[in-house]
């Protein structure tokens, strides 16, 4: 009985599934092998294979979802253990500034770096007057000033799931640590990291796939001086109006982070982390 009470639940959402993402995915993929006249082909995957310019793009759009996840992780982890050792006010403090910028829209937040990386923005005027820098100078169509802006955009993703475990987790086993004579790093390390370690993972799966794909950010920050597979999935749709090339772009993009997604997933059920789940 609760089985079948369970699936009428889960129909209505299965159905939604079906409907919006696998028959689209399906279009999708037969769209990408459609030739000229209308017969099935592989050649709209052989041209781009065969192109070093748009491998060194794809190659590129996975470099900058790791450099982001790497980014997101330094300055995540550090907050959420804030999280974890403070009172109720800096707690209250940490999750509303975690959560203010989720309500902005990602157009506002991109737009918002632009003063910020700009010539005359806060980073660049701090480093004249530090004295490291002899002019003003900006980071817009860089690949530093979009993985800052990327940075501060997907940087909730990793926090919000490490806040939610450390929420529900036992002090008293740090407690019992320390008791045993670990200092606060190995307490770190033994405890706490175990315990993140899945969230934290589920994070990067988040914040890998948003950057990879945040069509937005990376064409205001970036411009025309890098080029990523969502601006070229622009170009071959909005251009060159050759939709079964777009349709191949966007199915190797979606089955190369697809990959890298799974490859975390993988490891997220390994034995040792998931008892810690």
């Amino acid at each position: 009985m609760q089985r079948t009470t369970g699936a009428i639940f889960a129909s209505p959402m299965l159905a939604m599934m079906l409907l919006f993402f696998l028959a689209p995915l399906g279009v999708l993929a037969v769209a990408s092998v459609t030739g000229p006249e209308g017969g099935l082909t592989l050649d709209n995957y052989r041209v781009f294979l065969a192109d070093g310019f748009a491998v060194g793009v794809l190659v590129d759009t996975i470099l900058l979802g790791l450099k982001t996840v790497a980014a997101v992780t330094l300055l995540g982890v550090p907050l959420a253990l804030l999280y974890w050792h403070s009172g109720p006010r800096m707690r209250t403090l940490i999750l509303v500034a975690t959560l203010l910028p989720m309500l902005t829209s990602n157009v506002v937040r991109t737009f918002a770096w632009i003063v910020i990386i700009g010539r005359n923005g806060p980073i660049s005027q701090t480093f004249v007057e530090l004295g490291l820098s002899d002019r003003p100078f900006s980071l817009m169509f860089s690949e530093t000033g979009l993985v800052m802006a990327l940075t501060q955009i997907e940087l909730p993703l990793l926090v919000l799931p490490l806040i939610a475990v450390l929420s529900a987790a036992d002090r008293r086993l740090v407690e019992a640590a320390e008791v045993l004579g670990a200092d606060r790093w190995r307490s770190l390390v033994t405890v706490l990291l175990p315990m993140m370690t899945p969230a934290i993972l589920a994070g990067w799966v988040l914040v890998f796939a948003s950057a990879t794909t945040s069509y937005v950010t990376q064409s205001v920050i970036g411009g025309a001086r890098l080029i990523y597979m969502p601006q070229f999935v622009y170009r071959e749709v909005g251009v060159l109006f050759q939709w079964p090339m777009a349709a191949a772009i966007s199915f190797l993009l979606l089955v190369s982070t697809g990959i890298v997604m799974l490859g975390v997933t993988i490891l997220a059920r390994h034995r040792r982390l998931a008892a810690y789940a």
